[in-house]
C-alpha cells in the first residue's frame, strides 16, 4: 500500500498522476471527497469493479456511486438526461449531491447491483476533481471501509480498516462535509429521495419541486436502488442507543451503572451528561453541518477508546438534520 500526501487546497498533479495511473490500471485507490474517503476503481472494468466488493466485504446487491469530473461526463454514463437532470447538476455540481439515472451500456452490471439505473455524482473536494481530471476515467466509489462499518473521513481511518487491501491512498486531510451525499432518484416518474444528506429536500424542492420519499419494505438481499440503505450500516464496533428524550436522565443513570459493572459507556451528547462515570463524552455540534462533518471521527474516536457502549443524543426532527438521523439510526440497528 502506497500513501501519497497532498495538499488538500492545491494538490500536485504529479503526486496525483500516479495514483491516476494505478486506476486506469485496474488498481484500489482511495482518494478524499468533500463527504468521506472513497475507495476508487476504474468503473467500466468488471474486474477492478469486483476488487471493491471484495476488499471491503460488501454484498453485491449494494451498488456503488460512479463520480466523475463534470456534467457533461455524468451525462454520457446515462441513457436518459431529464430536465430536472440538468437543473439539479447546475445548482449542486460539483458536490454533495448523488442522482440516480437510467445507466448507459457502458456501465457493469456489477457497478449497480444488476439494476437499471446508476448512481452519479462530481464531488467538489479539488483533490478528488485533479484525480478524475487526470485518470480521465468513471470511478466507482463506496466510502473506503469494510462494509457497515463507520465510513472514513481521514486516511488514517482508510488504513486501518483496508490496509494492504487498497494499492494506494491519497491523504489530502480531513473531509468538510463528513456525512456521505445526499441520493436522489430520476430514473422513475417522480424525484424520489433514497438517501438523505447535508443537501435537504428543502434545498431540493425549490429546483425541481416535490420530492417522494422512498418506501422502506425492501427484502434483505434484494438489490438496492442507491447506496446506503441496508438496515445496519456507518456502525462502530460498539453497541449504539438513541437517548429518548423522555427517559434521557434514567438512562443515563442506568449507563453509569453498568460502568460501575465494568463496561466502558462513551457517548455523544448535545447536553451535558451530569454523570463523570460516562466516559468519554464528545459534546457534539448544535449545527447540522458543523454535527456531519464531526460524527463518524468522533465515532471512531469512542471506538479506539474501547467502548463497549455510545450513548448518543437524537438530533433535532428537521429536514436540515434528515442526513444525521439517518445515520444514527442505521449504526444503532442490531
Amino acid at each position: 500500500m502506497i500513501l501519497l500526501p497532498v495538499d488538500p487546497l492545491r494538490p500536485d498533479p504529479e503526486a496525483l498522476r500516479r495514483a491516476a495511473e494505478v486506476l486506469r490500471g485496474g488498481g484500489l485507490v482511495a482518494f478524499p471527497t468533500e463527504t468521506v474517503y472513497g475507495l476508487g476503481a476504474h468503473a467500466l472494468d468488471p474486474a477492478a469493479v469486483e476488487r471493491i466488493y471484495t476488499a471491503k466485504g460488501r454484498p453485491s446487491y449494494n451498488p456503488l456511486i460512479v463520480h466523475v469530473a463534470d456534467a457533461g461526463a455524468a451525462r454520457a454514463l446515462a441513457s436518459a438526461w431529464p430536465d430536472e437532470a440538468e437543473r439539479l447538476a447546475g445548482a449542486f455540481w460539483p458536490g454533495p449531491l448523488t442522482l440516480v439515472l437510467p445507466k448507459h451500456d457502458s456501465i457493469p452490471l456489477s457497478v449497480t447491483a444488476g439494476l437499471p439505473s446508476v448512481a452519479l455524482r462530481v464531488p467538489a473536494h479539488p483533490v478528488a476533481h485533479a484525480l478524475l481530471a487526470l485518470a480521465g476515467i468513471p470511478v466507482a466509489a463506496p466510502s473506503a471501509n469494510r462494509s457497515t462499518g463507520v465510513s472514513p473521513t481521514t486516511a488514517r481511518h482508510v488504513a486501518r480498516s483496508l490496509g494492504e487491501r487498497v494499492d494506494v491512498i491519497v491523504d489530502g486531510g480531513p473531509c468538510p462535509v463528513g456525512i456521505e451525499s445526499t441520493v436522489l432518484s430520476l430514473a422513475g416518474p417522480v424525484p424520489t429521495l433514497l438517501r438523505p444528506g447535508t443537501i435537504s429536500v428543502d434545498d431540493l424542492r425549490p429546483v425541481i419541486g416535490d420530492v417522494a420519499l422512498p418506501s422502506s419494505a425492501t427484502e434483505e438481499t434484494a438489490a438496492r436502488p442507491s447506496p446506503g440503505m441496508l438496515d445496519r450500516h456507518y456502525a462502530p464496533r460498539a453497541t449504539v442507543r438513541i437517548l429518548p428524550h423522555a427517559e434521557r436522565t434514567r438512562t443515563l443513570a442506568d449507563a453509569a451503572q453498568r460502568v460501575n459493572e465494568g463496561m466502558r459507556v462513551g457517548a455523544l451528547l448535545l447536553e451535558d451528561a451530569g454523570d463523570r462515570r460516562i466516559a468519554p463524552v464528545v459534546r457534539m455540534p448544535d449545527d447540522p453541518a458543523a454535527y456531519a462533518a464531526r460524527l463518524y471521527a468522533a465515532l471512531h474516536e469512542l471506538d479506539d477508546a474501547g467502548c463497549d457502549v455510545i450513548l448518543i443524543d437524537p438530533p433535532p426532527d428537521a429536514p436540515a438534520w434528515a442526513g444525521v438521523r439517518d445515520r444514527l439510526r442505521r449504526a444503532a440497528t442490531a
